[in-house]
């Protein structure tokens, strides 16, 4: 049984029955690879904890380091990675998109559960290609450190003595791996030697450098282990000498960078541990190199022990030599496209100072600048000359032999599956059979057949045919669970408690078509619904939705009942752009009502509309730090010709960008490590948000002063509430009846503009200003009768979109309005 955690917040327009699109939800948590040649996707468990980016990793050594296991001979050996002046690429290139799971978490105290339940062999996972070995081997370590630990906390034989800053089981957890062996194996005097080595590693590993060991062997199978701590030595000052182009500051950050990642930020004094020093001055190094300082050397640091006050100070000597950077760049062999157009592939390279690691990213770079024309085969050769650098600029050769132009050959074949034909995967290749070959061509497809949710891996491999100049394409794929039960508890302000179930088949019959049907109560509704979706209809790009739903709902100052069907077609036209046609069936009658009849309009009625609807999103990251433009259109027509009994014409229109202070990042929907003074850090980790809406509704058959109360009020407008003008209460914006009822209107504007900082870790703080009015009628749109909110709230990041909590103040109360309002819900205001 997999457990999900799922996030349900019921609150005003956000709805957890609405599509992928509508809610722009995430995905579950992928580990993505898409290359070139190769397109991989790896779905590990949906509780996966997001991993820590280390922000030195790119600048630790190639090695592991090693320890001998003698004691008092204890050395450290780093492999360098080879200095390179030649660098070749092949055929393949490969770019690694890492994407967060999409960790669900809890709206308010109670979470959502959703069980992946295994029903007979249906519903176990379907294994079609092998799981990675990274992930088995890892798997197997984690078996064996788990065995290792419960062997090392219940052997006897063993005892401690002396200790005090740590607990036994903390040191028996930290030689879990000495302690089994000599639990396995027996104990002799070099075992017990190794143990005591390793204990005395572990203490330096936390301040304690003068800590020693002792061991006795009492009998042929006790051992005794006596500890002297010493005193915790402190990290003192860090001198660097000679360090003219790298300020101090941030080499200070690098040194103790391998000791920091072990503490809380707030700790200001960290322990003295020589090993971290030591790899902190490799990180110098590094840094050095990747600034263009080729010759860069830095010597061994020294230290000074101050006894008295238990303190070590460090002194770094740095010798920086001179700066390379990249000097003339020239092309051989048959560059097709031109030496200009190729030199601005590597213009960003080229304005860096010089390394090899620069050098490599040469052929890698223009790789797949051929690669996405059809040159499959491209090789290309990136040759730094450094003996002929003049003024510290050094010559790079590159040699180009770009091979044949390739084209799909439009034959595919499918391994790994087991119950989803595997036509459903051929067909979404046929438009490419003739056409030159393109990388990019292959991962909008891996992506749209992975969106589908039916594979666990899918891996797509161009292979050449022989004798042709056209590339077939294997494909393998593990599918994924194909049905899904779930339940559901939750808490939304308008709502009140939430319970609900559903039953999900992801792949009807093999043919890859989702059906779901779901049931939910709560305080203020019920509801049913049956969904069926078809991804590809007829084989085309269009896609097919069809939701048929009941239910009831129990608004301020009338209650509902709702019987209808919905039809969408809809189309992706760009990656960016996508339009569709929607037509919906609806019953609606309102079953009671403290509403005076004048005011509700018909209270029994079928209306049948067609609509438009068009969505323009230019966001990179739309879940996690968006940047960027969003614009939607709706339009719906309900006429007689339809079956209507409500002959009305509505609109909307949604505008809204999204400004990030940080610089962008090279992987959408991660956001990397900020570097610089604390408050840039904290700058670049703010964004601003403005949005704006607008919407008008119009009767067909009626006009004139009475034309408000002549629609019917559940086809009316409302404003107000979480995503709207967070001073008013939900719908609580706009006309009242003598109640105090709210009874919607016809025409409605919403502005909203928020700033969002950071507080601490996920947390955040936003600040806000909404404005915005609802009119009786549309005969006369405008601008007047403006409400406004200015506010504060608190944010907390998910994977998935933000959890909030905002207060509403309202700047000009009128008597029959509250000061304010607070909201709690889930996702981004707009």
């Amino acid at each position: 049984m997999d457990i999900v955690w799922e996030l349900k917040m019921k609150h005003s327009s956000i709805r957890s029955d609405m599509s992928l699109d509508e809610k722009h939800a995430a995905p579950p948590g992928l580990i993505l690879r898409s290359a070139v040649n190769s397109y991989e996707h790896v779905a590990p468990p949906a509780l996966k904890p997001l991993l820590p980016l280390y922000k030195y990793s790119a600048l630790r050594p190639f090695g592991r380091s090693s320890c001998k296991c003698r004691r008092h001979d204890m050395s450290i050996d780093t492999v360098e990675p080879p200095r390179r002046s030649s660098v070749r690429s092949g055929t393949s290139v490969e770019e690694k998109h890492v994407a967060p799971p999409a960790l669900i978490g809890t709206v308010c105290v109670i979470a959502i559960v959703s069980c992946n339940l295994a029903i007979l062999g249906e519903m176990r996972a379907q294994t079609g290609v092998s799981v990675p070995w990274a992930e088995q081997k890892q798997e197997q370590q984690n078996a064996v450190a788990k065995a290792q630990e419960k062997r090392a906390q219940a052997t006897t034989n063993v005892e401690f003595s002396g200790q005090q800053a740590f607990k036994e089981k903390d040191l028996r957890s930290a030689v879990k791996e000495q302690l089994a062996t000599l639990d396995q194996y027996g104990l002799t005097s070099a075992r017990a030697d190794d143990l005591a080595f390793f204990i005395e590693v572990f203490y330096r590993k936390h301040g304690y450098t003068k800590a020693t060991v002792r061991y006795k062997i009492e009998g042929r199978d006790r051992l005794q282990l006596e500890i002297s701590e010493g005193p915790l030595m402190a990290l003192g000052t860090i001198t660097f000498e000679g360090n003219e182009h790298e300020p101090t500051k941030k080499l200070f950050d690098f040194v103790v960078g391998p000791t920091r990642e072990r503490y809380s930020k707030l700790q200001r004094t960290l322990p003295f541990v020589g090993s971290d020093v030591q790899e902190g001055a490799e990180l110098v190094h590094r840094l050095y190199i990747a600034e263009g300082f080729l010759d860069a050397a830095v010597d061994q640091p020294r230290y000074t022990y101050h006894d008295d006050v238990n303190r070590v100070d460090v002194t770094i000597p740095i010798r920086e030599g001179r700066q390379y950077f990249f000097g003339d760049v020239s092309f051989n062999g048959q560059t097709i496209y031109g030496a200009d157009a190729l030199r601005g592939q590597i213009e960003d390279l080229l304005k860096q100072p010089f390394t090899d690691a620069r050098v490599a990213d040469i052929p890698r770079r223009l790789q797949a600048y051929f690669k996405s024309r059809g040159y499959y085969e491209v090789k290309i050769e990136a040759t730094a000359e450094p003996e002929q650098a003049r003024v510290a600029h050094i010559p790079v050769r590159v040699a180009i032999s770009p091979g044949p132009l390739y084209r799909f050959s439009g034959e595919v074949f499918v391994n790994g599956l087991t119950r989803l034909h595997p036509s459903f995967v051929q067909k979404r290749f046929t438009r490419l059979r003739g056409q030159i070959y393109s990388p990019e061509a292959l991962d909008d497809r891996f992506r749209t057949l992975m969106k589908t949710g039916l594979f666990n891996v899918l891996k797509i491999e161009p292979t050449p045919i022989a004798d042709e100049d056209t590339l077939l394409l294997n494909v393998s794929a593990e599918e994924a669970k194909s049905k899904e039960v779930g339940f559901s508890l939750g808490y939304g302000t308008f709502e009140g408690g939430i319970i609900g179930a559903q039953f999900r088949e992801r792949d009807l019959f093999g043919y890859g078509r989702p059906i779901t049907m779901s049931v939910e109560v709560s305080q203020r509704s019920y509801k049913g619904e049956f969904i069926y979706e078809d991804p590809f209809l007829f084989d085309t790009d269009f896609s097919f939705r069809n939701r048929a739903s009941a239910f009831t709902f129990d608004y301020d100052g009338y209650s509902k009942f709702e019987i209808g069907d919905r039809v969408e077609l809809t189309r992706k036209i760009t990656k960016q752009y996508e339009a569709g046609l929607v037509f919906a069936a609806r019953h609606v009658e309102i079953t009671s009502s403290s509403i005076a009849p004048r005011f509700l309009g018909d209270t029994s009625y079928f209306v049948d509309s067609l609509g438009f609807t068009q969505t323009l999103d230019l966001r990179e990251s739309p879940l996690v730090a968006p940047r960027g433009f969003l614009f939607n259109q709706t339009l719906d027509v309900a006429a007689e010709p339809l079956g209507s009994q409500v002959q009305d014409i509505r609109g909307t229109g949604r505008a809204a960008y999204f400004l990030p202070f940080g610089p962008k990042s090279l992987t959408p929907g991660v956001v990397d490590d900020q570097t610089g003074p604390p408050l840039k850090r904290w700058f670049q980790q703010s964004a601003l948000a403005f949005g704006a809406r607008v919407g008008f509704l119009h009767s067909l058959n009626h006009s004139g002063a009475d034309e408000p109360t002549t629609l019917p009020i559940d086809e009316r407008f409302f404003n107000g509430g979480a995503t709207t003008v967070r001073s008013f209460g939900e719908r609580d914006l706009g006309p009242l009846d003598p109640k105090g009822n709210p009874v919607g209107g016809e025409f409605y504007t919403i502005f909203n503009v928020e700033y969002t900082f950071p507080i601490f870790g996920e947390l955040q703080g936003a600040t806000f200003f909404d404005a915005g009015n609802l009119l009786p009628t549309s005969e006369h749109p405008s601008l007047d009768d403006m409400r406004y909110a200015i506010g504060l709230g608190l944010r907390y990041k998910l994977p998935i979109g933000p959890i909030r909590l905002d207060y509403g103040f309202n700047p000009d109360p009128r008597p029959d309005e509250d000061f304010g309002a607070f909201h709690f819900s889930f996702g981004f205001a707009f």
